[in-house]
């Protein structure tokens, strides 16, 4: 008998992916990688705890694609950071992985040349050379965690991580969620919609039983215990933002709810700027005046920033590379960021 072929009739090929186990000894966390992960991790933790009173800030690249010029950016915040120590927690925004509604560059790891290569063996090598440099200087780093089967190879070097409005709704994203080692954030859905960020802290705190990898690459039944630091992230949504006061209450109140404490970021990008790069500041100026009259519910804030404000699209000559602008959405330059951050800082030393 003829058996015709029956499974993986739209698969080209399989290539070898080396295991995080290899990935590790190969680039292993270092001593002052691991020190500021731990310190980074347990300050986001104290913030949303309100133990440490200060905000905490998402803020880097919308994509990474130029590791030099993103480390130009690291050592620019890193010094920025000692500035607003007091008042600020900044996280660098280092992001890997970009969520396509139909196709575009999928980003640094599945696509590391831009040349539709996908030599995602070299792209995650690259991303955790990244990582550890950033790390190695003593700045915290944030992701969004897209692909479920990333986190085994860069989880060790992350201390905050989003996940996308995309993919909150997802119970793949919601049970890997419920074992990261890091503080979450869920954002609303791309309609605004913020009940699928509750039902997804809700379900993320709690335990799972999933398939998934375990260090060596082996496929696993992977069991977690429950992740009890997630938290929202208002982004706006069809058109609109959430960012103002009546729409911060409204969330309030859908986490009390369910029962969740009033843990809110918010994003100053995407929807709640109207994807206009340069209404960032005033997003972010609005939170802080809403922290300064009392609002306890605020604990963070994400920006889209870079070297360069603007983005531009991928050249087939990849020298013709602006250097240091976003190859995605739209960024704020590096004068404005510094401008914005110094104002919140001024205005925070004032709070209650």
């Amino acid at each position: 008998m003829i058996i015709p072929d029956i499974e993986n009739t739209n698969v080209t090929s399989f290539g070898r992916m080396p295991t995080p186990v290899e990935l590790h000894a190969k680039l292993p966390l270092t001593d002052s990688a691991f020190a500021t992960v731990m310190k980074g991790r347990a300050a986001l933790r104290n913030i949303i705890d309100r133990e440490d009173k200060r905000l905490f800030v998402v803020v880097g690249p919308c994509s990474i694609h130029d590791p030099a010029a993103g480390l130009d950016y690291a050592t620019r915040l890193l010094k920025l950071q000692a500035e607003v120590a007091d008042t600020m927690l900044l996280v660098m925004r280092v992001y890997f992985e970009k969520p396509r509604t139909t196709t575009g560059w999928k980003g640094y790891i599945n696509d590391p040349d831009m040349d539709d290569s996908f030599r995602v063996d070299a792209g995650m090598e690259k991303a955790r050379r990244f990582l550890l440099d950033v790390c190695e200087m003593g700045l915290p780093t944030a992701t969004e965690a897209l692909d479920p089967i990333s986190p085994q190879y860069l989880g060790d070097l992350i201390a905050w991580t989003a996940i996308g409005a995309r993919t909150t709704e997802s119970q793949t994203h919601r049970e890997m969620a419920s074992g990261l080692s890091t503080p979450v954030g869920f954002k609303n859905g791309t309609d605004g919609d913020i009940s699928i960020a509750v039902n997804a802290i809700l379900s993320s705190a709690h335990p799972h039983r999933f398939l998934g990898i375990n260090g060596e690459g082996t496929v696993s039944i992977v069991r977690t215990s429950g992740n009890a630091y997630g938290h929202v992230v208002l982004r706006g949504g069809d058109g609109r933002p959430n960012y103002d006061s009546v729409s911060v209450a409204i969330a309030e109140q859908a986490l009390q709810k369910a029962g969740l404490p009033a843990n809110l970021v918010v994003d100053c990008s995407h929807a709640n700027s109207y994807k206009k790069p340069e209404l960032q500041p005033l997003v972010m100026s609005d939170v802080i005046q809403q922290i300064r009259h009392g609002n306890r519910s605020l604990v963070g804030v994400m920006i889209e920033s870079n070297i360069v404000g603007g983005n531009q699209k991928i050249p087939l000559d990849l020298s013709q590379l602006k250097y240091g602008c976003s190859v995605t959405d739209g960024c704020i330059d590096w004068a404005a960021t510094e401008t914005m951050l110094r104002s919140a800082h001024q205005e925070l030393l004032q709070r209650p």
